[in-house]
């Protein structure tokens, strides 16, 4: 928990024994989970057994009256851990070159003279510069091998980040609270930084201090610093001393260290604040592992592990009607993240006293989680539940909005996100599900698609922008009208024959009704992101960016029309953008600015979703609410228009405030899916929940 009010006076008093101690906590603040290495919560199983007590923090220890009672990392300047700098690479540095103070200060210095320093915090490593500075933004991004995906700031205090930033009261509140997360927040548009700090976006996500070390390194700087993940892109954060020096001496100039050791890494939080509700991008510091208590009706005592997704792995406890849900531990394509997240279920095992009687995973038959878990299972002779991606992101919404198990009734689910695999072995990514817990039907969808090149097209935005003009439009149409964009020019010198040829004959082509890879084309049709990348969202997330507020307030007859067919394989209805890809092009020919395109396409899919829900509650009216789940809806924009034209229509809508609405959520939904089903019979072995 970020520092408390009372140990931030006595760090900042001249009178106070622990005045500028970088370590004060108390039993209402200070590192927990980062510190801990086995049950019971006791000193002596934390990384703050290599510090003994002094007489004045033994004695506030053992006293009841004391808010340091039993406070296990409690320390000071006489017996606690210590901070210093180091250069990395080689040579000494003094801190009095900087400051006149202390190591910690001296970073001020150092950051004001626009060097980058590394440094050690609770649950990890971050590389600070001066975000001002655009020379020494220029050269942490490149260095650091971040291409363009957006970098955290840490500001001073509320008053700094307004400088910068629109701070509502909600806003205010959730940088100030004791999760202290990164919140995302409007950048005011009379502001100069560099652009590198955020390229293409128009939110700067911001911090607030949230341990002593940083309160008292920031109290010089007046102007956000950036502070980001400590390791090169793709690699899992520095935790370690040794680490440090080894892996970023060729990125940061010097380091500030300190001596108590980061047992278990945790990453900060990441928050915004949608129609007055803060919601969770990233759970990790301040949240994880607070447990979520199970819905009424969950009375199954059998304990569970969930695995979770491959992609912004989290996975999930079920003991004693409540899910423990780990904090974000990454992407599972990297062999020390693989590790870490074994280390970390390893770890949660003995923390919660849990050996799981059944295993969750995801549908999908390649994910590495769920290889993991099955072969766990098999190993224990207990079950493994495999679970639809899908059903697992609207069952999560359910259970952390107290959806009851046995009288909530159904409701409808609408699943938004990149890929999820599909029983029918093509890739879902756009669904409308009846759900319950223990089952779900398939009621709607995206216009299934070829995703051209499988991996590839979700790298490549080009790929789905050529995979939807000839799903229907076709060249001969494409060419006759569009010929002078630049679009179509650059679709020309694309390989045309080869990816007909895949598209005709499925080769690693498969069809998929993705969201994510909507957003996709229209980014890369508006040139906003066409050939690759740069991270996972990228296109997208420049494609919200971009546009222009005042074009959501036009007349609906600009909206870009999309319609609901039915699809004659499975004579499910679809949503078909055929009408948009026309009214975008016709635009693009206009000239017509690229922010009104944005608002013109947002409002016409969220119309085309609601109208969706709308025709589907008329045929089947025993729905309770609407579910709104998956990564797309992180789009601000769509949500917002989503959810507040669904309850003008008369709709309770359910939606994620306590876990994020991407994979990151998706072991909750597991969890419960596992548990509903283990409350009801079933056979001993692999089961598939549908």
């Amino acid at each position: 928990a970020a520092t408390c009010p009372k140990c931030l006076e006595e760090t900042l008093d001249p009178f106070d024994p622990r005045y500028r101690y970088p370590f004060s906590n108390c039993t209402h603040c200070g590192p927990r989970f980062s510190i801990i290495e086995g049950a019971p919560y006791d000193r002596d199983k934390t990384s703050m057994r290599a510090f003994d007590l002094c007489e004045m923090c033994a004695d506030d220890y053992s006293n009841p009256a004391d808010r340091r009672f039993h406070a296990q990392p409690v320390a000071c300047h006489a017996c606690g851990p210590r901070a210093w700098i180091e250069k990395l690479g080689n040579g000494v540095v003094q801190h009095e070159a900087f400051s006149m103070m202390d190591d910690v200060d001296a970073v001020g210095g150092m950051l004001l003279q626009g060097f980058v320093v590394a440094i050690k915090g609770i649950g990890g490593v971050h590389l600070a510069c001066d975000a001002t500075n655009a020379e020494a933004v220029h050269r942490l991004r490149q260095l650091k091998g971040r291409d363009r995906k957006a970098f955290a700031l840490m500001a001073r205090d509320v008053d700094v980040a307004r400088d910068y930033c629109r701070v509502s009261r909600a806003e205010e509140a959730l940088l100030k609270s004791a999760a202290a997360p990164i919140v995302l927040l409007d950048r005011r548009p009379d502001i100069d930084l560099p652009e590198e700090i955020a390229p293409g976006l128009n939110r700067l996500g911001i911090m607030l201090p949230y341990t002593p070390l940083h309160h008292l390194l920031l109290r010089r700087v007046g102007r956000p610093v950036i502070m980001t993940s400590g390791n090169a892109s793709g690699d899992p954060q520095c935790t370690g001393n040794d680490d440090t020096r080894q892996r970023l001496a060729m990125i940061s100039d010097f380091a500030l260290l300190h001596d108590r050791d980061i047992v278990n890494r945790i990453d900060d939080s990441v928050a915004s604040v949608e129609l007055g509700k803060p919601r969770l991008i990233r759970r990790a510091r301040g949240y994880a592992p607070e447990p979520i208590d199970l819905p009424k009706g969950f009375k199954g005592k059998t304990p569970i592990l969930a695995m979770g997704a491959d992609l912004k792995n989290t996975f999930c406890l079920v003991k004693d009607g409540q899910a423990i849900l780990s904090q974000y531990i990454g992407d599972l394509d990297n062999v020390i993240t693989t590790d870490e997240a074994e280390y970390i279920r390893t770890l949660y095992a003995d923390l919660y006293d849990h050996a799981p009687a059944a295993y969750a995973v995801d549908q999908h038959p390649d994910y590495l989680s769920s290889k993991t878990g099955r072969s766990l299972a098999e190993a224990a002779g207990v079950p493994s539940f495999d679970i639809q991606h899908h059903h697992a992101h609207i069952a999560a919404c359910m259970a952390e909005n107290g959806w009851p198990l046995e009288d909530g009734g159904r409701v409808l689910g609408v699943a938004l996100d990149g890929t999820g695999w599909g029983p029918d072995e093509t890739i879902w990514g756009g669904e409308f599900l009846a759900c319950d817990y223990r089952s779900y039907r398939r009621l709607a969808t995206l216009k299934p698609v070829p995703l051209i090149g499988g991996d590839k097209a979700a790298r490549e935005p080009w790929r789905n922008a050529y995979a939807h003009l000839m799903a229907e439009m076709g060249w001969a149409e494409f060419a006759m009208n569009f010929s002078a964009l630049d679009v179509f020019k650059a679709l020309e010198d694309k390989p045309r024959a080869t990816l007909d040829s895949m598209i005709e004959t499925g080769m690693n082509t498969p069809l998929a009704s993705s969201c994510g890879r909507l957003f996709d084309a229209a980014a890369a049709l508006t040139g906003i992101c066409f050939d690759a990348q740069a991270h996972e969202g990228h296109a997208a997330s420049e494609f919200e960016a971009a546009l222009d507020p005042e074009a959501l307030n036009e007349p609906d007859a600009l909206i870009y029309p999309f319609t609901i067919p039915i699809l004659g394989i499975s004579g499910l209805p679809y949503i078909e953008p055929l009408g948009a890809w026309r009214a975008m092009l016709g635009d693009l020919y206009l000239k017509t600015p690229v922010g009104t395109i944005s608002a013109r396409f947002h409002r016409g899919l969220a119309r085309a979703i609601v109208g969706m829900v709308e025709k589907l509650a008329t045929i089947e009216a025993d729905y309770k609410a609407v579910a709104l789940s998956g990564g797309c809806f992180q789009n601000r924009t769509l949500f917002r228009l989503v959810h507040t034209q669904l309850e003008r229509r008369g709709f309770h809508v359910l939606s994620h405030t306590k876990v994020p609405a991407n994979d990151g959520g998706l072991s909750l939904g597991q969890a419960a899916i596992a548990a509903a089903v283990l409350q009801t019979d079933y056979k001993n072995g692999r089961r598939s929940c549908a």
